[in-house]
């Protein structure tokens, strides 16, 4: 009789420590499930905000090469009647 309830106690046992693992790895696939689609979509939002700050930059850069000629350009002006008007004063 003995053996009979050590029998269905390791029976009971094994069945429950199967449930368990079943449990744990099912727990485990949705984890590096969730976890694999964070990071895809981390990295996809990463990707778009590096390309917009790639555009803001350039537009950034051409506004300030016309602002850079427009000085240029002034004080290339102001030279000129500066050279043209300093010889009366002398």
């Amino acid at each position: 009789m003995a053996t009979k309830t050590k029998k269905v106690q390791e029976t009971i046992i094994e069945s429950t420590a199967n449930k368990a693992l079943g449990l744990v790895t099912k727990a485990n696939d949705l984890a590096l499930s969730t976890t694999e689609k964070v990071v895809s979509k981390s990295i996809d939002l990463t990707e778009k905000g590096l390309d917009l700050s790639s555009k803001i930059v350039k537009k950034g850069l051409n506004a300030s090469a016309k602002n850079q000629d427009f000085v240029f350009n002034t004080l290339e002006t102001v030279k000129g009647k500066a050279v043209k008007f300093l010889p009366k004063f002398k």
